[in-house]
């Protein structure tokens, strides 16, 4: 999620019913070597909490640098990714190739919680292929040097995102720690929210790739689980002005031309399924002011509902 929960990404999510938003993961280097970019990465806005500042990197010391650093911002916790599939992450070490080395992973978290008093968090994979499914030991082995809760994606680092996740070890974890545990992994829908609480044990439920295309998924999963019905209608109206409200937080945090152009990233979510989407993207990545954007949407929008 690099590069995609930014900060209007993460309010816009919080306003359709999001209960814990966590930032795109920060690389410790980059924080302990006092990179502004990275450090942009961990801004919070009040309107967003509670949240979590996610840290990712390999080297104890710096693990231990960027962890302060991210305290001085007291978010609601500090979470370690030890997940990232990703080639270059695990190749040096951090995200999911932290699972290779068991005890080299609880030695960094135990230094991390040590030195600060937010609750530390970890977000993990059962393993590093099936081979290698630790995650029962390493659970009680992270509970044991005092993590607050366990996210866990319930497929191994060589699968990625390929395969049906197994949710059947969450149950397997709660079984042998008493920390919260949440679920993560194959939620893309509601019905996949309600399914996940009904078939695991799991404290709740992370929702990551299957927010980019509807971050309305968390209203519509709020609504399922209290009334049993979905009440949200995603139709043209809702995706269009909803892109817009989106678009602009980011140009109130990232100023017009920047988050104009950051914003494009999104335009493929939001637009998807409606008529003729594919053209507007296109000529939404020419555009650069807002203005324009807008307009564009808005005639794309009444073309739709005289269509209809």
């Amino acid at each position: 999620m690099e590069d995609i929960t930014d900060l209007s990404f993460r309010l816009t999510c919080k306003r359709l019913g999001a209960d814990f938003v966590f930032t795109e993961f920060v690389n410790a280097e980059g924080l302990v070597r006092n990179n502004i970019k990275t450090h942009r990465k961990m801004a919070i806005h009040p309107d967003e909490r509670p949240i979590g500042i996610q840290i990712y990197g390999n080297n104890i010391e710096s693990m231990v640098g960027a962890a302060k650093h991210a305290a001085e911002l007291k978010p609601d916790v500090i979470d370690i990714n030890a997940g990232c599939w990703v080639k270059n992450v695990v190749g040096c070490g951090a995200g999911a190739g932290l699972l290779k080395d068991p005890d080299y992973l609880e030695k960094l978290v135990l230094e991390v919680v040590k030195v600060t008093s937010i609750p530390v968090t970890v977000k993990t994979r059962i393993g590093w292929d099936n081979d290698s499914i630790l995650i029962l030991e390493i659970a009680e082995r992270l509970e044991t040097v005092g993590i607050a809760a366990l996210t866990v994606h319930c497929r191994t680092r060589s699968q990625a995102h390929r395969g049906e996740p197994d949710w059947s070890w969450i149950n397997k974890i709660k079984d042998v720690v008493s920390i919260p545990v949440f679920l993560n992994g194959g939620v893309f829908t509601p019905d996949d929210v309600k399914r996940a609480f009904q078939e695991t044990n799991a404290d709740g439920v992370m929702i990551a790739r299957g927010a980019i295309d509807n971050p309305w998924i968390f209203r519509q999963a709020r609504e399922l689980l209290t009334t049993g019905t979905i009440e949200t209608e995603i139709d043209p109206f809702l995706r269009i002005n909803t892109c817009l409200e989106h678009l602009r937080l980011a140009i109130e945090i990232k100023e017009e031309k920047r988050g104009v152009i950051e914003h494009r990233k999104f335009y493929t979510g939001y637009l998807k399924g409606l008529y003729n989407a594919s053209q507007i993207r296109n000529n939404l990545m020419k555009i650069t002011q807002y203005s324009e954007v807008e307009n564009l949407l808005l005639d794309y929008l009444e073309q739709l509902t005289v269509r209809k």
